[in-house]
């Protein structure tokens, strides 16, 4: 082996690039002026190398960043010898540019060094409006991509250091909130500025020439380790499905389906039996698809694997056109990060939990995530979104579902809002943010909680709902354990009127009180085989009653609320 390629050496490079993509993530939480950013983190900053293949995922959210080198890859294509030093690119449309959905917007920076294109700085960040039909920018009424907001080809923002304030001005006159958004792309930019500094760094210190020998080390050291994974696997297929029951206007019977077939060569990823693509806006794109099945397939086996493109090499994955998974144009396709990419998720899980059960994973329950955008008193314009209400995760053998965890697409990358920083931002004040009682799916394993979320809203506002965990429950049980609850949202309007919310479409109201009972996710195992100690934990802690206790757990809580009735509940379990 090279000396300079030894495991050590490439390990200090692989964290070297881990660590400046969180230095960019750092940077654009610290300077960006939409809470979106500051606030719940809903961006990602990546690496990639010169070639548009990812190096580093380590800042954000997965689904943004699973897909980030088809981005890179149509600004190589449009632009191929037309890069140079100081240029910025910007870019979002799903059809054309390598986008998961529009208004996730990438900002792309070229890093060189000595004259030598070696890597691009990237930050993906979902901007708080781009206009179309809803403020917030999911508009559930879209059925095409052009009611959907603004799209954006690969554009050159900047060029040879200089920005092309025309086209900067066209960015702002196509959003509700241009201060915002001017703020943010700034914040984009500075984020971007600071990780090709980095990596110009890094790449000096172990020559240019060299480094893209590094790079190359780095993807297949990944590639490696996956394929060790695989070889744990039987060779076989297996196939499974999630069904898909809305599609934003009407309950309708279509599903994801997936096959999974291990073969010596590697892995392929089939999505053949996927129903047709739907009228509403969850239809996915390529680059969003292939991001939901490198989620799943990177957080189902161990947990160090390397997070880099080098990783799924031996991954083919087949996405049929005219899907839910690869949607024709004009398709609209906004809520695809979350449904259905939440679904391929899922489908996928399933089918790898048929051939590893120990790995399996209940379901992450799907969320009530309202907008609620209006105007302040001074006739400027907020968009507020409800992170705070989240749902809660599947339980695995040996751990309890997260509580308020949000879906699997982000794997927790989301944060949750500061209340009392959302009071002073926004004409708004909380009653309550707290784990919702007995929503958690029992188990031996019991699934995360939801939350019961209460906000009262001063001003007339839009309701653009995304309630995709109203309905029947979406955290299912595996191996014995059962679902989690299902949620529902209520708006409590002054003048005496309650209104029950629907999955999807907007609504304007007048002031109101938004109470949301949030979903829970799916238990794992038989729940009577709990720890009567974890039972009466959850009982103290008020997410299980004594009630669930005693009907979903066999456990019965003392009459002190404080200990376990051990007689009765040697009764209970073996009844």
């Amino acid at each position: 082996m090279n000396l300079a390629l030894d495991p050590i050496t490439l390990a200090l490079v692989q964290n070297r690039l881990d660590h400046i993509s969180l230095q960019m993530g750092w940077v654009m939480t610290r300077t960006a002026r939409s809470p979106i950013f500051s606030q719940s983190h809903d961006f990602s900053c990546y690496i990639t190398d010169s070639r548009g293949i990812l190096l580093s995922q380590a800042d954000g959210l997965p689904m943004h960043t699973g897909g980030g080198g088809f981005a890179v890859r149509a600004i190589l294509r449009d632009f191929k010898d037309e890069i140079a030093p100081e240029d910025v690119f910007l870019l979002s449309d799903p059809y054309t540019a390598g986008g998961n959905h529009l208004p996730d917007w990438v900002i792309a920076r070229p890093v060189f060094v000595r004259d030598k294109l070696v890597a691009f700085a990237c930050n993906r960040a979902h901007q708080v409006d781009i206009g179309g039909g809803a403020a917030g920018t999911y508009n559930s009424a879209a059925t095409e991509i052009f009611h959907e907001g603004i799209r954006l080809p690969v554009l050159k923002l900047i060029e040879g250091g200089r920005t092309r304030e025309d086209l900067w001005r066209l960015l702002l006159i196509n959003t509700r909130m241009p201060e915002a958004l001017d703020g943010d792309v700034r914040a984009m930019i500075g984020s971007t500025r600071i990780g090709t500094e980095r990596i110009a760094a890094l790449v000096e210190e172990v020559g240019v020439d060299h480094a893209v020998e590094f790079f190359e080390a780095v993807l297949d050291y990944a590639d490696r380790r996956f394929r060790a994974s695989l070889s744990r696997l039987p060779t076989g297929s297996w196939r499974a499905e999630e069904v898909v029951d809305h599609d934003c206007f009407q309950p309708i019977d279509s599903r994801i389906a997936v096959t999974l077939t291990v073969s010596q060569s590697g892995l392929l990823v089939d999505f053949e039996g996927t129903s047709p693509q739907m009228r509403g806006f969850k239809n996915s794109s390529i680059a969003n698809s292939t991001s939901a099945v490198f989620v799943a397939l990177a957080s189902f086996f161990e947990a160090d694997l390397p997070k880099n493109e080098g990783t799924f090499r031996s991954v083919e994955i087949r996405l049929p056109e005219g899907t839910l998974v690869n949607a024709r144009p004009p398709a609209p396709m906004t809520m695809n990060t979350n449904f259905v990419g939440c679904d391929m998720i899922h489908a996928v899980w399933k089918a790898l939990g048929q051939v590893q059960p120990e790995r399996a994973s209940a379901g992450w329950s799907k969320g009530i995530n309202t907008i609620t955008a209006g105007l302040y008193p001074s006739g400027d314009r907020y968009v507020m979104y409800n992170w705070a209400g989240a749902s809660g995760g599947g339980a695995v053998e040996g751990r309890d579902g997260f509580n308020l965890i949000g879906g699997p697409n982000t794997l927790g990358g989301i944060r949750l809002p500061n209340l009392e920083t959302y009071e002073q931002l926004f004409p708004v004040r909380f009653h309550r943010q707290e784990l919702r009682c007995d929503s958690a799916g029992p188990g031996r394993f019991r699934g995360g909680t939801g939350s019961e979320y209460e906000v009262e809203v001063f001003t007339t506002a839009d309701y653009s709902y995304r309630n995709e965990g109203i309905g029947a429950p979406t955290g299912f049980g595996i191996e014995g354990g059962k679902a989690g609850a299902s949620g529902e949202l209520t708006l409590s309007l002054t003048d005496g009127r309650t209104i029950q919310a629907t999955k999807y479409g907007v609504e304007r109201l007048g002031p109101a009180t938004y109470h949301a009972l949030t979903t829970g996710g799916g238990g794992y195992g038989d729940p009577r085989t709990r720890d009567p100690s974890r039972v009466l934990r959850d009982v103290r802690d008020g997410v299980v009653s004594v009630a669930a206790a005693e009907r979903e757990y066999a456990v019965a809580i003392a009459s002190d609320g404080r200990s376990i009735d051990e007689a009765k509940t040697l009764h209970l379990r073996r009844a």
